[in-house]
Parts: C-alpha cells; sequence; structure tokens
C-alpha cells in the first residue's frame, strides 16, 4: 500500500504513451483517455488517504500530466489539422512560458518543478474535456482553455520569481506563503 499512489501515476504514464498509438481509433483512444484521467485523479486521492504523499509521487504526477497533455494534444492536432493554427500562437506562447517556469525553478531551486496550483489543476481539468469539445465541435471551448492556461503559466512564473522556496502544492499566487 505504500508505493499505491506512484503505480498508479506510473501506470498513467504507459496509458499516455498508448494514446501515441491510438489516434485512428477513436474508441480506444478515449478509453485510453478516461483511464488517465482517473488514475490522475486517484493518485493524489490514494496518496492523502494513506499519507504515503512524497516528492517523488509529486515528480511521477508531473511527468505523467506532461505525458498525457502532450499524447492529448498530439491527437487533437491531428483531428483538426488546419483548424488549429488560429491558437497555435496562444499554445506556443503557453508552451514557452511553461518552458521559462521550468528553467527558473531549475535555476532558482536546483529541481524540476510544476506547481499544482488551482489554476493548473482548472487548466487540467480544461483540458482534459477538450477532446469531447473537438469531437463535438464547440471551438468556443478552445479559447477558454488556451485564456486559462495563459494565465495559469503566468500565475505559477510570478510564484516562481517571488518564492524564497519551493513549495509544489502552493494553490495560488495570493496563498500566504510558509
Amino acid at each position: 500500500m505504500k508505493h499505491a499512489a506512484n503505480l498508479i501515476s506510473a501506470s498513467r504514464i504507459f496509458l499516455a504513451l498508448a494514446l501515441f498509438f491510438s489516434f485512428r481509433h477513436t474508441h480506444l483512444f478515449f478509453l485510453l483517455y478516461v483511464g488517465c484521467g482517473l488514475t490522475d485523479m486517484l493518485d493524489g486521492f490514494v496518496a492523502r488517504k494513506t499519507g504515503t504523499q512524497s516528492e517523488l509521487g509529486a515528480r511521477l504526477d508531473s511527468i505523467a500530466d506532461i505525458i498525457f497533455f502532450t499524447a492529448a494534444a498530439a491527437g487533437i492536432f491531428s483531428w483538426m489539422e488546419k483548424e488549429i493554427l488560429v491558437f497555435l500562437p496562444w499554445i506556443i506562447a503557453t508552451a514557452i512560458l511553461r518552458g521559462a517556469n521550468m528553467i527558473i525553478a531549475a535555476y532558482k531551486f536546483r529541481t524540476f518543478a510544476i506547481l499544482h496550483t488551482w489554476g493548473n489543476k482548472l487548466t487540467g481539468f480544461l483540458l482534459f474535456i477538450t477532446p469531447l469539445s473537438v469531437l463535438y465541435q464547440q471551438r468556443v471551448f478552445l479559447w477558454i482553455v488556451c485564456a486559462a492556461a495563459i494565465i495559469s503559466s503566468a500565475e505559477e512564473c510570478l510564484i516562481h520569481m517571488t518564492s524564497p522556496s519551493l513549495h509544489l502544492d502552493r494553490r495560488s499566487l495570493f496563498q500566504r506563503r510558509r
């Protein structure tokens, strides 16, 4: 039971990697996709309930999130083809900000870090339901996702730049520093 949450996170890594091979098989993609989403919710819950939260678990979760996001984005790009071009500047800006956040954290705190802020959690949830919006031709939803991603990326950047120490579970820029 001590490693259950980490095993759940590791399983999400494998499920997310499998997503890359399922773009042309819609039912398989959504089955794997839902599996990734469920394991994303379950790993943190299990860790908290069993008192097994760890730095390794937080890092596994972040790695799994990156692979999951990349696979989902690749799927959306393959389905939308040229329609995605209007969103591309926002996607690139978000990727640059996220990369800058990792560089700032690596330089300042000497470690890889993605914060678990409310903004990042909201963006993650919106990204999770994005393939459904694409499937049902709800393109306006993608603008909401882009806005949430830019705002949460900027917030994380400000947190990294103004925090004297790293707290992966800091919820927002406005949360009192520890």
